[in-house]
């Protein structure tokens, strides 16, 4: 059995959640998310709780059953209080600068590199930590890995993009002959 798919997800009043055969639809204020379900779980909207349950005691079933209870918390907890990702970029000459809906990037390369920013996605930097915020956990985490990719950190001096959180092991360099 889900540990998690049991647990009921909890939304707050100002959030609104309505049911449409296999579609659930969370709206709070202007912003809209849905969750297809593609009818591979049972849920029961009562009062403001969701709550999941298996169609079957197949085992795709049980594990949509979890699956769909952990989306429907993140599309919650994305209204209401939404998510945040920090990277921080480390080496000399390379910066970030937002540039109306383009994130500028100068990486050590011969060219910036222009990354567009999604709608629904909100991008600060400062100094040389860049803020997403948004209400799509998927796709925060997504733009984060791009950005990230563009020049990863390496372990010598530690130069590149990398998450705020990241710990990057450091390697010693070569040593000479005496």
């Amino acid at each position: 059995m889900s540990r998690i798919g049991k647990a009921p997800v909890a939304f707050p009043a100002d959030v609104n959640v309505t049911a449409d055969g296999e579609v659930i639809t969370f709206k709070k204020g202007n912003n809209t998310r849905t969750l297809d379900t593609k009818g591979n779980v049972d849920f029961n909207i009562e009062g403001n709780t969701l709550t999941f349950a298996s169609k079957s005691d197949a085992r795709e079933h049980r594990a949509f059953w979890g699956t769909y209870r952990a989306l429907a918390a993140n599309i919650v907890k994305g209204l209401t209080e939404g998510f945040e990702r920090k990277l921080e970029i480390n080496g000399v000459g390379y910066r970030a600068a937002v540039q109306g809906k383009v994130l500028n990037l100068q990486l050590g390369f011969s060219h910036d590199i222009n990354y567009d920013i999604p709608a629904g996605v909100e991008v600060a930097v400062d100094k040389n930590v860049i803020t997403l915020k948004g209400a799509d956990n998927q796709q925060i985490g997504q733009m984060a890995a791009e950005i990230r990719a563009f020049r990863p950190p390496e372990p010598y001096k530690g130069k590149g993009v990398k998450y705020v959180e990241e710990h990057i092991v450091r390697k010693a360099g070569k040593t000479s002959k005496k």
